[in-house]
């Protein structure tokens, strides 16, 4: 929130700013004497907009001393013509004046007419106020704003998906919703699985070729399973765990997503992520392997049997807690046993 100074300004200003929009001004400079915004100078027109600035501009600006300057460039609106406010704060002038200057530029906005302002140049510098200064400005303005590196690595993913063409007729098996199809290598070695072939399909995505290829195919038991999972790449698993449980023989296939922490770049982490549930839908859907199991885990000594067994077959908790009655209030005396009347006639009946 910006304080407000109370600065008003003077009635020759008021005057000024009414008529100052006819396109006669070029430009005009405002300060700050005896607490009142003051009109300081102005120029007409000599030439284009960029002839004039650099003289008109550097004549105004003085080393240690704030101001205003309102600079009418040569394009239109609807309102009338495009301005310019130039902000002059030197590093050497007084705190105190800065601060006013700062506080009380809101003011003279609203003055002014805020609508009619096209950009604000905040200059400390003379390089900063002068032309070149002011063309730097308008490619930092128009121009887009600087993306860290996780951002870069997002923009690339999107634009080379946008660039996918996907139709009937695409050679490949392309996923729904992600750009990279699946090689025609791995998608046999799918099919072996499901056929009972191998037991073990590593996938990987060629970020390169925008493609998900095959790494491994072949016979494996869980107690080689942590061997093949690499430990500086992302990968994708399917392996058929065989395993007994409450007397049945089971081969149940399980998806692993191992993705080894920050040992991956940006990149890398962000696709193996996009791609995952895409993929899963085509093993299921596409191909007819039934995926008892998805996990994820970012060290392969993770992968164990009793951990792929209890993951399955998660254990179920069969015993309750019995429900404790709750004690009474304490120190409430002895208990008293009331008898009615009646009872005391009955028991001289019976006797």
């Amino acid at each position: 929130m910006s304080h407000q100074t109370g600065i008003n300004s003077s009635e020759e200003l008021k005057t000024f700013l009414g008529k100052c929009k006819d396109g006669r001004i070029r430009v005009f400079k405002v300060g700050i004497e005896d607490e009142q915004l003051t009109l300081q100078g102005f120029k007409e027109p000599r030439g284009s907009w960029e002839e004039d600035y650099e003289s008109f501009v550097c004549q105004f600006i003085e080393e240690r001393q704030p101001c205003y300057l309102f600079y009418r460039l040569d394009s239109q609106m609807d309102t009338g013509c495009d301005w310019v406010l130039i902000s002059w704060s030197p590093d050497n002038s007084p705190v105190r004046e800065k601060m006013l200057y700062a506080s009380t530029k809101a003011s003279l906005k609203k003055e002014f007419g805020g609508s009619y302002i096209k950009y604000e140049l905040f200059a400390t510098t003379k390089e900063d106020a002068s032309l070149h200064g002011y063309h730097k400005y308008l490619r930092a303005e128009k121009g887009p704003a600087p993306l860290t590196p996780a951002e870069e690595e997002l923009q690339s993913i999107k634009r080379n998906e946008s660039g996918v063409d996907i139709g009937i007729d695409t050679k490949h098996q392309t996923l729904q919703g992600v750009a990279f199809p699946i090689s025609d290598e791995a998608t046999s070695a799918l099919f072996d699985m499901k056929e009972g072939l191998v037991s073990y399909v590593q996938l990987s995505i060629d970020i390169n070729k925008e493609e998900i290829n095959l790494e491994v195919k072949d016979h494996t038991d869980v107690h080689q399973l942590t061997e093949k999972i690499p430990v500086d790449h992302a990968r994708y698993h399917l392996f058929v765990f065989p395993h007994s449980h409450e007397g049945d023989f089971l081969q149940s296939v399980v998806f692993i997503y191992s993705m080894p922490g920050y040992n991956c770049s940006v990149k890398e982490r962000m696709l193996y992520s996009s791609c995952k549930n895409p993929l899963l839908e085509y093993v299921e859907d596409k191909i007819g392997v039934l995926i008892a199991k998805k996990l994820e885990v970012d060290d392969p000594k993770e992968i164990t049997e009793e951990f792929l067994y209890d993951e399955i077959h998660p254990k179920k908790n069969i015993y309750r807690q019995k429900f404790a009655k709750p004690k009474g209030p304490g120190n409430r005396g002895a208990r008293r046993l009331i008898r009615s009347k009646n009872d005391d006639e009955h028991q001289e009946d019976s006797s």
